[in-house]
């Protein structure tokens, strides 16, 4: 059973969690995911302008850099990022920087907002989930087919089978609450979860972690050096830095396998 307690600390513990990925000796098996209309079935070698915007903004904001991160929304808006994927991105920032950077980002987004409605700006709204996400028992079937989807195979190690409960977590509600909403899809989430990791000091095993991840759900290599510009362009070289050497750590150790 979940409790507010525990919740509330599970935006450091995902981070904690995570790095087991990389150590777990996990053998992929077939598996029946949900259906995820939400992932992107072309690849490219670039990416978009509303996807190059959510790099500042999941970089600035889960670095607590409020004064970067206005301009950046703004940026965002204007190249097309709609009210309610801004919001998706937001909200999921909690889960890897925690609740207050979330908020105080969201706060932001509504100053944007009415900043840009003063000025006769007029944003598309976007859409809400257009599924509801499982319960119960449900949720837990979807969250862990998610996980698996994402992580190209079942996640398991001693962390989990120290601490089932964040095991618990990931499952029902990373993988479960947050990706099976499907008004922002699994190409944006994993750019913005980089874009997140980039910025935090010590993540660096999650980093190159999401770098598969991204790469499981069809970014390529190329895009995410795309992304590593862009935190160098519009952030800052230190996590450009960190993203790129999570990059190259990553496709190093594909090459061996």
């Amino acid at each position: 059973m979940r409790n507010t307690k525990a919740s509330k600390r599970l935006g450091q513990a995902l981070l904690v969690a995570s790095m087991a990925w990389m150590s777990a000796n996990a053998q992929a098996h077939e598996t029946t995911p949900m259906p995820q209309p939400n992932i992107p079935q072309t690849q490219s070698s670039t990416l978009t302008a509303r996807q190059q915007a959510i790099v500042p903004i999941s970089a600035f904001a889960a670095a607590g850099d409020i004064e970067n991160l206005k301009p950046a929304l703004e940026q965002g808006l204007a190249a097309g990022l709609s009210v309610n994927e801004v919001k998706e991105v937001l909200v999921q920032l909690y889960a890897y920087a925690g609740f207050p950077r979330s908020l105080n980002a969201l706060g932001a987004l509504m100053q944007v907002l009415e900043s840009r409605q003063q000025r006769d700006i007029t944003d598309a709204v976007g859409n809400i989930p257009g599924r509801p996400v499982p319960k119960g028992d449900a949720l837990l079937a979807a969250g862990t087919a998610n996980q698996t989807r994402l992580s190209g195979g079942p996640v398991k190690g001693a962390l989990f089978d120290f601490a089932p409960a964040i095991d618990e977590y990931l499952k029902t509600h990373l993988f479960g609450d947050i990706f099976a909403r499907d008004n922002l899809d699994w190409h944006s989430r994993e750019l913005a979860t980089v874009a997140m990791l980039s910025a935090l000091e010590g993540a660096e095993s999650q980093l190159q972690a999401h770098m598969r991840i991204s790469m499981n759900v069809g970014l390529t290599s190329a895009q995410l050096r795309q992304l590593a510009e862009v935190l160098e362009e519009r952030v800052a070289s230190s996590n450009a830095r960190r993203a790129r050497d999570a990059l190259n750590r990553h496709l190093a150790t594909q090459a061996r396998q």
